[in-house]
C-alpha cells in the first residue's frame, strides 16, 4: 500500500462534503507532475486530504477505490474514486509539519503549489505517532 496526499481548496470542495458523499472521482488536477502521481495510484492506496487556501491543513483519509483513468474532461489529465475513511481530529498543520524540520526534502514543504505527492513512509510513521488510534 502507498500513500498520498491530495490537496482540495475547501471553497471548492470541502473534506466534510466528501464525508457525507462517501465517494468522489478526484479530478480537476492539471500540473503535469501531480497527474503523474495520480497515474501511479491503485486500489486500496492511501490518500491524505489536505485543505489548502488558508487553513493548510491534513484534515482526512480517503482510500483509493479505482485505477487511474484519463479525465474525459481535460486529454491531458487522470483521476482516480476515492473512498472517505475519517476525518483527522485534530487536523495536521502545515506549521506542525514545517516545525518538526523532519521533511524539508517533501515535496509539501519544497513545492507548497504541488496538488497531489507522494507521501514519504517517514511521515506516515510520525503521523501514526500523532494518532496512535487511527489504523493509517
Amino acid at each position: 500500500m502507498n500513500y498520498f496526499l491530495a490537496k482540495t481548496d475547501p471553497g471548492t470542495y470541502t473534506v466534510h462534503q466528501f464525508q457525507t458523499e462517501k465517494s468522489t472521482t478526484w479530478d480537476g488536477v492539471t500540473n503535469a507532475q501531480a497527474v503523474a502521481v495520480i497515474r501511479t495510484m491503485r486500489p486500496g492506496d492511501r490518500v491524505l486530504l489536505y485543505h489548502s487556501g488558508g487553513q493548510s491543513a491534513i484534515v482526512g483519509l480517503a482510500r483509493v477505490l479505482s485505477e487511474p483513468r484519463p479525465d474525459s474532461a481535460n486529454p491531458k489529465s487522470s483521476v482516480v474514486d476515492l473512498e472517505f475513511v475519517r476525518l483527522l481530529d485534530p487536523p495536521t498543520t502545515l506549521a506542525e509539519i514545517k516545525a518538526s524540520g523532519l521533511f524539508n526534502d517533501w515535496a509539501l514543504v519544497r513545492q507548497s503549489r504541488l496538488s497531489t505527492m507522494a507521501a514519504p513512509g517517514e511521515f506516515i510513521a510520525w503521523l501514526r505517532k500523532r494518532y496512535p488510534s487511527v489504523k493509517l
